[in-house]
């Protein structure tokens, strides 16, 4: 029986992989900063599915939180699988309305722990000569708006160069890039979400399966909707500059307000 680590498990996008890893008979690490939901959701998935769920609170936003996982993906004894570096948040407002604090705060979860936590799981598992990394991303990443999609670009560039290096190791590495996702996101960042149209919208236990299956077929990318895929298509064919300013009035329009 293999073993997945998620971090960000207690909801959304997280909560989805951790419901279906179960369900096809994973033992489970669930990482998050809240210690009560995280057991909650353990003792749900160890009664309905019989499989054993590992316990690991930890911020990621804080050194102590980014090491103590990334000791857990380094346990030569109880091996990790497949990691899901799905842990993330928003902040509401443009560039220069956040504060400076907040903004380290996002490039510390986004891009430095995905880093760490990423190396020390591809390690391991390149000793082995097997596992996986997917590492939660976002549609965000394609166009030149704000500095979530800066972190999530580099989370995209960063996982595709992995891949490319472990080629042949055994070890797979891809980025899933989801767009709207009903999920507690936006409401934890503040964010009003009236103003996006229904057809935004995916199911994430849908990105879920999706990005599994892409994992399997040995995919670097994962856009988890057809019509996410052709929005991204088309963009590739407007101007940079451009699309940015489109990108701009879509947010004033679509995202947060």
């Amino acid at each position: 029986m293999t073993t997945a680590l998620i971090t960000g498990s207690t909801a959304g996008i997280g909560a989805a992989f951790a419901r279906r890893l179960a369900a096809d008979g994973h033992d489970l690490v669930l990482v998050a900063r809240d210690t009560k939901r995280l057991r909650e959701q353990a003792t749900e998935l160890h009664d309905r599915h019989g499989v054993e769920a590992e316990v690991l609170t930890a911020d990621l936003a804080e050194d102590s939180g980014i090491e103590a996982v990334a000791a857990r993906l380094g346990d030569r004894r109880n091996p990790v699988d497949l990691l899901i570096n799905n842990a993330g948040f928003g902040n509401k407002g443009r560039y220069l309305d956040v504060s400076m604090a907040d903004e380290l705060r996002m490039l510390k979860v986004h891009c430095e722990a995905v880093l760490r936590l990423t190396s020390a799981a591809a390690e391991a598992m390149r000793e082995r000569g097997r596992g996986g990394v997917v590492n939660v991303a976002s549609v965000a990443a394609f166009v030149p708006r704000g500095t979530y999609g800066a972190s999530k670009a580099w989370v995209v560039q960063f996982t595709q160069g992995a891949a490319r290096d472990l080629a042949g190791s055994g070890v797979r590495l891809m980025a899933l890039c989801p767009g709207f996702v009903r999920t507690e996101f936006h409401e934890r960042a503040g964010m009003g979400t009236d103003n996006i149209p229904g057809w935004m919208w995916l199911d994430a236990d849908k990105v879920a399966a999706t990005a599994l299956e892409d994992l399997a077929r040995g995919r670097s990318l994962s856009i988890p909707d057809p019509r996410y895929k052709v929005l991204l298509g088309a963009a590739k064919l407007v101007p940079r500059g451009v699309l940015g300013t489109l990108s701009s009035r879509t947010g004033r329009k679509y995202g947060p307000q």
